[in-house]
């Protein structure tokens, strides 16, 4: 898969990416963001554990963010089971370096209607921590909708905290 956009591309992973992967991920900033299974520090080893494992997805649902020429971040959903079979959570996370210059909102919005199509969703949400404002408006600019906000949810970095709740309906 690969989706040509002007200030990035999105695309399979490769295992030569993993020394790309662990200098950006490797970020505080970005552990606050995401969920715990996303390690800290985010080390060589760690990057080509991930690399293997989205490798062997079928179908493949986790892709590269490049931005220059390398994988500076990443884009991909968590497909749902059951009667939630239609829908799937999307998650992002891009390295500092390329904070503020709209990458991430051309991702989303892009990626989203390659996924609702890709996968034959009739739903995507996200799920973000309250502090993270910036994400907010990445969904909200990339047309996802705030649903609602769920209080007291999650614990990150030892903090009991809301989450808030977007998506795009098809």
């Amino acid at each position: 898969m690969e989706i040509e956009l002007a200030g990035c591309r999105i695309r399979s992973w490769r295992r030569e990416d993993a020394p790309a992967l662990s200098r950006h991920a490797d970020s505080r900033k970005i552990w606050r963001n995401v969920r715990d299974h996303f390690p800290s520090p985010y080390t060589l080893p760690d990057a080509d554990l991930w690399i293997e494992r989205v490798l062997g997805g079928r179908p493949a649902t986790q892709f590269a963010i490049e931005v220059e020429g390398e994988a500076a971040g990443g884009i991909g959903v968590f497909l749902q089971e059951d009667v939630a079979r239609r829908s799937a959570e999307i998650g992002y996370w891009l390295g500092e370096a390329h904070w503020g210059r709209g990458i991430m909102t051309d991702a989303v919005r892009e990626f989203t209607s390659y996924a609702l199509d890709a996968y034959g969703l009739l739903r995507l949400y996200a799920m973000v921590f309250e502090w993270n404002l910036g994400s907010c408006r990445v969904l909200e600019k990339a047309g996802y909708t705030l649903e609602g906000r769920l209080r007291r949810a999650v614990v990150k970095d030892g903090q009991v905290i809301d989450q808030f709740v977007y998506a795009v309906v098809r």
